[in-house]
């Protein structure tokens, strides 16, 4: 940025024939910019102005090095024009990633929706259950649910993602509508791996009462699809959350139960690599998906 400075000081002495005018235009002394010009002539090995009490002239080799430096002036100056350009639009790509079910059921038709919105940008969503390192990974926004650890991350947060005891109708019919946590000991459980604590289930009731419940089943999964499914199937009483939910309660093909009571909500997040100097397409996204997250946001998914 330097040699880059001195260029442009050494085009605008040429054009306006005065070191004293140059300084003044760019907002240096004038000792400084002949220190500058006399650091270049010294570099180059070669005499560029000529210098008089009438003014500052060229020499042969200054006005060749002119030529070139005014083109060089011209290019800078158009990339940081693109460079601006790029800060106040969405355009470029956009890497996302998030987990498998999430990216599926909701923050694909969101992509979809965004880019229809912003038709100069290009994006990559990539689904994983496995944590990703976004600086690693080229990621330039990640969604995450469940509370984030400390980092040096920048993010956002976009709003909570609800839970909900669901079984198939026959299942209830067959086995009985659970009132009351404790009675799930008693009841098959489908069995999500890797949130709820697995085995061990904290509820809390509509009147703030908590409870700890122990639980068993036959089927365990860390695939919330093949949850709902068995859930559908009759084998039990899944915790699904609702975006996973929604549709076969929608349809009847499963029944919430225990509706006085609720499993602990995530935190969903933007996650991006740094707090500072964030992209404007970043922003642009993340501020957007902001306004997505609203009440009952779930019944979107998979819409």
């Amino acid at each position: 940025m330097e040699r880059i400075q001195d260029i442009r000081l050494f085009v605008r002495i040429v054009d306006l024939g005065s070191f004293s005018k140059a300084a003044a235009e760019i907002g240096i002394g004038q000792p400084a910019a002949t220190k500058q010009i006399n650091r270049m002539e010294q570099q180059l090995g070669a005499r560029l102005l000529h210098r008089t009490t009438h003014g500052v002239t060229p020499t042969e080799i200054g006005l060749l090095y002119y030529e070139k430096c005014r083109l060089i002036c011209l290019h800078a100056d158009e990339a940081s024009s693109v460079a601006a350009l790029l800060q106040t639009q969405a355009q470029g790509s956009l890497r996302i990633n998030t987990s498998v079910a999430f990216g599926r059921r909701v923050m694909a038709p969101l992509v979809m929706e965004f880019m229809r919105i912003n038709p100069e940008l290009h994006i990559e969503l990539h689904c994983d259950d496995r944590y990703v390192n976004l600086i690693e990974q080229g990621v330039d926004v990640a969604v995450r649910l469940g509370k984030l650890a400390d980092s040096s991350l920048g993010a956002a947060y976009l709003g909570l993602n609800p839970w909900v005891l669901v079984a198939a109708p026959g299942y209830v019919q067959a086995h009985g509508r659970p009132v009351l946590p404790e009675e799930l000991a008693r009841h098959d459980v489908l069995i999500y791996s890797s949130v709820q604590g697995d085995e061990r289930w904290q509820l809390q009731g509509v009147d703030g009462r908590q409870a700890s419940v122990t639980v068993r089943g036959r089927l365990r999964s860390n695939n919330l699809s093949m949850l709902l499914a068995a859930a559908r199937e009759g084998f039990g009483i899944a915790a699904l959350p609702r975006y996973v939910a929604h549709k076969a309660l929608h349809a009847g093909q499963v029944v919430s139960v225990l509706d006085d009571w609720a499993l602990p909500q995530q935190e969903v997040h933007a996650v991006f690599p740094s707090p500072r100097l964030v992209p404007t397409k970043v922003k642009l996204f993340v501020a957007w998906l902001q306004g997505q997250f609203g009440n009952q946001w779930w019944g979107r998914a998979d819409a």
